[in-house]
């Protein structure tokens, strides 16, 4: 049942990326590295008021979307009410999301797909390389003890 709820939450997740993005990278131009950003800038494709505005949007909307389904799928469908059970889970699936979104969101869809690339700026590397996702992806891991702990609090409120 757990695999199952991985793969539900990792799909959460790709659909929470691709409804931000939508039908065009620029509303993702905050994923990019600065050099990109700043070429589009200079190209006038958006402005950084714009990108700053869309990302403040979807960061919120997405971690508020991912806690909710996290603390339903801890307390509700896995029936977790203490505070050890439902940080380990928490703990879990942070980290599956953590390096799902960094091998096959970053490496395998940004890395493969041409819907990532943004006119004009095909000349600059915009994937990470494997050092530069285990490098984040590493620190992301430490952050989210952090984060399980958080989870697992407010699975223990409700």
């Amino acid at each position: 049942m757990i695999v199952i709820q991985l793969i539900l939450y990792c799909a959460l997740f790709t659909l929470m990326v691709k409804l931000g993005v939508g039908n065009s990278p620029l509303n993702g131009l905050f994923f990019y590295p600065k050099p990109v950003q700043e070429r589009v800038y200079a190209l006038g494709l958006t402005d950084r008021r714009t990108v700053s505005r869309k990302r403040r949007r979807f960061m919120i909307a997405f971690f508020a979307v991912m806690a909710v389904a996290l603390v339903l799928i801890i307390r509700f469908w896995n029936g977790i009410q203490t505070f050890r059970a439902a940080y380990w889970q928490a703990l879990m699936f942070l980290e599956v999301m953590n390096w799902y979104d960094g091998i096959v969101i970053d490496r395998l869809w940004v890395g493969h797909s041409a819907f990532w690339v943004i006119p004009g700026t095909e000349d600059i590397p915009f994937v990470q390389t494997w050092p530069q996702v285990l490098k984040k992806r590493g620190i992301l891991s430490a952050i989210w003890v952090a984060g399980a702990a958080v989870i697992a609090g407010i699975v223990t409120l409700i």
